[in-house]
């Protein structure tokens, strides 16, 4: 009975951390999105001061963004060493507690990225940042699925495997493509000020936008008449990619979820994770267009972000059904325990 009930607190603590993970990746939009990620100039201290002794009437303005993202990150990391720790103690597979060791690994990295891009300023270091935050929260949600009662239970009774390789192959397929998207994502955010494109679904008012030398020298006019940083011809084509790539999620999530419906309806999981990833990815394409609509205001910027967050999840999830469903075939002759 303690064992179960041991099991039990360490699946809500993990789960807890997966929030965490997301709401750090909230604040680090947000801090990106208004633009005072060096509104705090030192680390790891902060103006100084031991970071959790600032004072509480020093945190205004952008201060309070950047700072209360360092407060959040620390405490994402103590709760992954807590995880590590957990799961080296009580977990009996290999390969989830390889999981937990590489967490931990993961977000050390990330925490040495954050103090790097702080004092060496570079984009390129805020970019690999946001992308290696995602791909963390991806590992905490294995992890968190993994050591759930659930995940016990899944078995390939009545499923028709040979019908679960293809959804499989489009599932993975498709959490790439939004791991891609959400790299695009951040490359733009670092990269640019501003938008780069103004208008949507068109682009300056093309389907196709004229980024010739001349064309590029008319926007940027444009742009500097209204205050707006000016543009190069790669980071128009950068949105166009974010656009494009949009479009063929679109078309692979929704393909996903008709192939789960039809050849692997009796899945309850996969049904409902279906027509949540569905739903999720009406309400990001709407957050995209609203983010263009609205010149990148920072809170429909920091949910369009969230929910990408969420999105890739919702894949990584999926992924592990199935490979688990996959897998469960020989487990049941005594060949593979997971």
């Amino acid at each position: 009975m303690s064992s179960v009930r041991s099991t039990t607190w360490f699946n809500r603590f993990a789960w807890l951390t997966c929030v965490a993970t997301l709401f750090l990746i909230c604040s680090g939009g947000m801090v990106t999105s208004k633009g005072v990620g060096l509104a705090v100039p030192d680390w790891p201290t902060t103006f100084g001061y031991n970071m959790f002794l600032f004072p509480v009437s020093k945190w205004v303005g952008g201060i309070f963004f950047e700072h209360t993202h360092r407060l959040i990150a620390s405490t994402v990391g103590f709760m992954t060493i807590i995880l590590a720790v957990w799961l080296r103690l009580t977990e009996d597979r290999r390969w989830v507690r390889n999981l937990g060791y590489l967490a931990l690994v993961a977000v050390i990295l990330q925490g040495v990225l954050g103090g790097l891009r702080v004092t060496m300023l570079k984009d390129e270091i805020g970019i690999f940042h946001a992308c290696l935050a995602q791909a963390f929260l991806g590992l905490l949600v294995v992890i968190a699925l993994a050591t759930t009662k659930f995940w016990q239970t899944i078995s390939s009774e009545d499923v028709d495997l040979a019908k679960l390789a293809p959804i499989k192959s489009i599932a993975v397929f498709t959490t790439v493509l939004i791991y891609i998207q959400l790299a695009l994502g951040a490359t733009m955010r670092h990269q640019h000020r501003d938008l780069a494109i103004l208008d949507f679904p068109t682009a300056y008012r093309q389907w196709i936008p004229d980024t010739s030398a001349n064309a590029i020298a008319t926007i940027n006019a444009w742009r500097d008449a209204h205050a707006l940083s000016d543009v190069t011809a790669f980071q128009i084509w950068l949105q166009m990619a974010h656009r494009f790539l949009a479009a063929v999620i679109t078309v692979a999530v929704i393909a996903l979820c008709l192939r789960v419906w039809r050849d692997a309806w009796q899945i309850t999981s996969l049904r409902r994770l279906s027509i949540l990833w569905v739903a999720l990815l009406l309400g990001q394409v709407t957050l995209g267009a609203w983010t263009i609509w609205s010149n990148k205001a920072a809170d429909i910027a920091t949910a369009h972000v969230a929910t990408g967050a969420t999105m890739l999840s919702l894949g990584v999830s999926i992924c592990a059904i199935l490979w688990r469903i996959l897998r469960s075939q020989p487990m049941e002759k005594g060949v593979f325990v997971a």
